[in-house]
């Protein structure tokens, strides 16, 4: 593993409860000049640039803190800094405080792809990122909410100094472990009460494959049900940039007409009436919303910038605010306010602006608090009265109106997109005759989620079913129908219907949904489906042929092993709902290695290209060689895509396999009973040259009912085939009737009507198949594993 240089060191010094300096670290004397000998034993406040009052005040109480500290240098010169206080109590009964920083703080790293950003700063558990030195780079919002600190507070720090114990040691000799070894480490233990399960270290590597820093993640219990309740998971989260955007309106209408300088900061998970009233918390975790000054002071000197953390004491403005849920008005002049400015990196924006008046506003709506506002003015303008209150609770009442609008939003999609993910496949199931990947990209517009899906469907005769399609509109009622129509397509395609007659069946379906829909609801639009899209395919392995059929949906493409991209020829169709108009399916044969793509048509509707460059696109994607469908799916987003897609994009490429000639055998066979003997050694003799023995006497008594019946109530010709596909074998018998054999309960003493029942018992899954001419019943069973 390659080590990079220390530009970063930590300083740490220990002071006792009667505030003398006890440890000195050689990063303190390279910070501050002074030897160890030189300041322990002496009070801590001798190394202060201002009165320690201050200092005191805000440790009293606290088992942690964390802010500015103004320090006098050995030479004199005057030096702020952001410190990390642990109050802590050693075996021995001795208690004391641990500061802790890191200087100089290194440079933010830079950031990933948006995508990546994303993930990282919104994942609902804690994670964190730990250079090859150990110190922590990267902190995300869940971290700062469960550790109380925001990531400029924890930067350049090593996890011991965060949060200090036994445990957090274990968790550091993990991440080294796991950075020299290049393999993912898990803490034995827990990190503390919110923290619910071990920490998982995972090794960064470049694309040299050369370890560069370490993942912490872990799982709190909230993480653990904000994953299991969509509804709460949408109130934690919102819509940031929805309500961020309400909260920088608000200074833009408050600045300067009501004040010089204001910050709005937001609880990330709104008070209730019941959980405020009374609610005195020893701080209190806020995230800045917006921050705006007159004319142009909102740059670096304000602190704290939009999107961060901020930890405000529990005698703060802000706290106090919160906890009263009523408007106060302050002098920045008197003590509390003076300390939290002085202290506070989330208060900085008061000393930059020299605000003198401070006006602390809740944000309340429905009876729950979302946060506070904050408004300043600076000495050449009256302090505050009582129509400036009455103007900032009007705007404010406003702005919490418009951050409760875009968080009931972001439930609703949430919820919806909750919905939509329990409706589309989990897992693609087990099947041999496709290789397949998958993607499927929501919307994010405003109009919510929409009803796209996609499906894989294992059939009869090792063929395999594909589905797309595309529900008209967006939100839960897209969503519904999109299920509805999922569940239609399943049941029909188990009855093994041909894709023409599949969608005809379909297109009805959507018909009495939207009858039953619009009486119920006559203004709602697209109601039961009217307008879905669909493309329906079917590809057989043994025949390499696929058949398709499309609903207003868009072609699939196929790439042959050759490169050769081309759509299929697949006539359109009409979208389903219109009823009456008929649908045609297709047959190609697809050589061995094709490659087939469907998809719907939000990977077309990008604000940047238009359809032509689009279709070029996805050819030159798809047609470029790949070391994995996984590969193309991504090649084929990346290519198209230069941001979040306006509609819903569901994509599936699939990879044709074949069984070849030595693993089908088939036989014509007569009409007379006694070729049931017949059929039985033949099947003996197949199981023989493959190696299956042990399934003889089962498929023996499925070959003699399946022929028997066919001999019975069918007509010729009849054929016997026999598939053996890894694990599985296939039995079918085809005769030119296309009359339905039904299984029955045989009474005691009836002679027959117990061979389809024994198929059943025998067989892992059996049914029967309809052609254009005549039928086909199949049984399908598991060989044991070797």
């Amino acid at each position: 593993m390659e080590r990079q240089p220390q530009s970063t060191y930590t300083a740490t010094a220990t002071i006792d409860e009667q505030g003398i300096l006890t440890g000195w670290s050689d990063g303190a004397r390279r910070l501050l000049g002074y030897d160890s000998s030189a300041v322990v034993g002496r009070p801590a406040t001798a190394l202060l640039a201002t009165d320690g009052s201050a200092v005191r005040r805000a440790l009293t109480g606290r088992n942690r803190w964390n802010g500015t500290l103004p320090l006098r240098h050995r030479d004199g010169h005057h030096l702020e800094l952001s410190v990390l206080a642990h109050r802590r109590t050693s075996d021995a009964g001795v208690t004391e405080w641990l500061l802790v920083s890191a200087v100089p703080a290194r440079p933010q790293p830079p950031r990933g792809e948006p995508l990546e950003e994303w993930t990282f700063l919104q994942s609902p558990f804690p994670l964190a990122i730990f250079d090859a030195d150990l110190r922590l780079v990267r902190a995300n919002r869940r971290l700062e909410h469960t550790f109380a600190l925001p990531e400029a507070a924890m930067r350049g720090l090593r996890f011991t100094h965060i949060v200090p114990g036994a445990a957090s040691e274990e968790v550091e000799r993990s991440m080294r472990l796991a950075l020299e070894s290049g393999r993912p480490q898990e803490t034995g233990g827990r990190l503390g009460p919110d923290l619910a399960a071990p920490a998982l270290l995972t090794p960064l590597k470049d694309a040299d494959g050369r370890v560069r820093a370490v993942c912490l993640s872990v799982e709190t219990p909230d993480s653990a049900a904000r994953q299991r309740s969509p509804d709460e998971s949408g109130s934690h989260a919102g819509t940031a940039a929805e309500q961020t955007r309400a909260a920088q309106e608000l200074g833009e209408v408050t600045v300067p007409r009501l004040a010089d300088v204001m910050a709005v900061d937001l609880l990330d998970s709104p008070w209730t009436g019941t959980e405020s009233a009374g609610r005195r918390p020893d701080q209190v975790v806020l995230r800045r919303a917006a921050l705006r000054a007159a004319p142009d002071g909102d740059g670096p000197a304000y602190g704290t910038g939009v999107g961060e953390a901020i930890v405000c004491p529990a005698d703060s403005p802000p706290a106090r605010c919160l906890t009263v849920s009523r408007p106060l008005l302050y002098d920045t002049s008197d003590p509390a306010v003076a300390e939290w400015a002085a202290l506070d990196p989330g208060a900085a924006w008061l000393r930059a602006s020299g605000t003198c008046s401070l006006l602390a506003v809740p944000l309340l709506a429905r009876g729950g608090t979302l946060g506070v506002a904050l408004f300043g003015r600076q000495r050449a303008r009256e302090p505050f009265g009582p129509e400036d209150l009455r103007l900032a609770e009007e705007f404010t009442a406003r702005t919490a109106a418009g951050i409760e609008e875009a968080r009931d939003h972001a439930r609703a999609r949430t919820t919806t997109m909750a919905l939509q993910r329990s409706l589309l496949p989990h897992t693609l199931p087990e099947q041999d005759a496709l290789e397949i990947a998958t993607r499927y990209l929501p919307a994010a517009t405003g109009a919510g989620v929409g009803g796209d899906w996609f499906d894989v469907i294992p059939l009869s005769g090792a063929r395999v079913a594909l589905v797309v399609g595309d529900v008209v509109g967006h939100g839960i009622r897209a969503s519904a129908t999109m299920g509805r129509l999922r569940t239609a397509v399943r049941t029909l395609a188990d009855v093994d219907l041909p894709a023409d007659e599949l969608l005809t069946h379909l297109d009805d379906l959507v018909l009495r949904l939207a009858a039953d829909e619009g009486s119920a609801d006559p203004d709602a639009d697209s109601a039961g489906g009217i307008g879905t899209t669909c493309l329906y395919a079917v590809y057989d392995p043994v025949s390499r042929r696929c058949t398709a059929a499309r609903a207003g949906h868009p072609p699939p493409a196929v790439v042959t092993p050759d490169g050769t991209v081309r759509f299929l020829d697949v006539p359109a169709g009409p979208p389903l709902g219109l009823g009456g108009l008929p649908f045609e399916a297709v047959e190609t044969e697809l050589p061995e290695g094709s490659l087939l793509a469907l998809y719907t048509d939000g990977l077309f509707e990008a604000r940047d290209h238009d359809i032509d460059e689009a279709l070029d696109k996805m050819f030159a994607a798809l047609g470029r060689p790949a070391k994995s469908l996984d590969s193309v799916c991504d090649r084929v987003l990346t290519d198209l895509l230069s941001h979040r897609p306006d509609d819903d994009i569901a994509l599936l490429v699939a990879r044709t396999r074949a069984l070849h000639e030595d693993r089908v055998a088939s036989w014509e066979l007569g009409s007379d009973p006694a070729v049931v003997a017949v059929a039985r050694r033949y099947a003996d003799e197949q199981l023989a040259s493959w190696g299956l023995d042990e399934a003889t006497f089962t498929t023996e008594l499925m070959v003699s009912e399946l022929v028997t019946n066919a001999i019975r109530y069918g007509r010729p010709p009849i054929r016997l085939r026999m598939i053996h596909q890894n694990s599985t074998l296939i039995c079918e018998v085809y005769d030119s009737s296309g009359t339905t054999p039904h299984m029955r309960r045989a009474r005691t003493f009836d002679e027959g009507g117990r061979g389809l029942l024994l198929v059943a018992q025998l067989a892992e899954r059996w049914g029967t198949r309809h052609d254009r001419v005549g039928k086909t019943v199949w049984a399908e069973q598991s060989l044991a594993a070797p």
